[in-house]
């Protein structure tokens, strides 16, 4: 499997740091809310750069999720008057944004693990890229990702208070918690115009498709995950 060279940062600052606490609070797993005002760094994601998307086909591949329900690490959000914010996950590979979406609540720990293949009905994989550099919020690799669910409220508000507080920004970029060789991204829909994000390939069914699940397949024996048959 090839994997798409992940963005370098890089780094401007946009505010002055009321506090630096929250990074280190953070990395213990528990997320402070977000200082009033924030030192935020910035990468640009280059124009005709792979993002891959591992989305339910009820949305299309570069179709952003109107953010009214749910409950992930930076979404459902709202922005300042309190409208839903659209957003868009992905990442820098097949890998990453698997392990982003249906394996993300597989356990770190060592031994047997399983997972039930009825979860992959109606998912499947996208390719796109963007028209122009999209400008991301660099949120490096421990603060506010090195969380669990039960601080998503939390980290939901830092993604909040970036959209508010940094209006030229697109959306957010980390490495990825699952996946530490790759980059995962938010795309804030209101930021983005309708013509920017191209779908690159045809969306393939992770179930459906042989390739993609052989993909699939490859992964889950990587990281010691056994795809079995659920109950309907």
């Amino acid at each position: 499997m090839v994997k798409t060279p992940a963005p370098k940062p890089r780094t401007i600052q946009l505010s002055t740091a009321a506090t630096d606490t929250a990074p280190r609070e953070a990395m213990a797993g528990i997320a402070s809310p977000p200082p009033s005002s924030l030192h935020t760094s910035t990468t640009t994601w280059p124009a005709a750069t792979t993002i891959h998307r591992v989305h339910h086909c009820q949305y299309g591949g570069v179709q952003f999720n109107p953010g009214l329900q749910g409950n992930a690490r930076f979404s459902p959000i709202r922005n300042s008057e309190g409208h839903p914010i659209p957003t868009l996950y992905g990442g820098s590979s097949f890998a990453c944004a698997a392990m982003e979406s249906v394996f993300h609540d597989v356990p770190f720990a060592a031994g047997y693990k399983t997972f039930d293949k009825n979860k992959l009905d109606g998912q499947v994989h996208s390719r796109f890229d963007a028209a122009a550099g999209l400008l991301l919020a660099d949120l490096g690799s421990k603060a506010l990702i090195d969380t669990e669910k039960d601080q998503y409220p939390v980290t939901r508000l830092w993604a909040e208070a970036i959209h508010a507080q940094c209006p030229e920004v697109q959306g957010l970029c980390w490495t990825s918690r699952q996946d530490d060789s790759a980059r995962s991204v938010v795309l804030f829909g209101d930021r983005i115009g309708g013509d920017v994000l191209r779908q690159v390939s045809t969306s393939r069914s992770l179930a459906g498709d042989a390739g993609a699940y052989g993909e699939l397949l490859a992964l889950a024996e990587l990281i010691g995950v056994d795809i079995v048959p659920g109950r309907r």
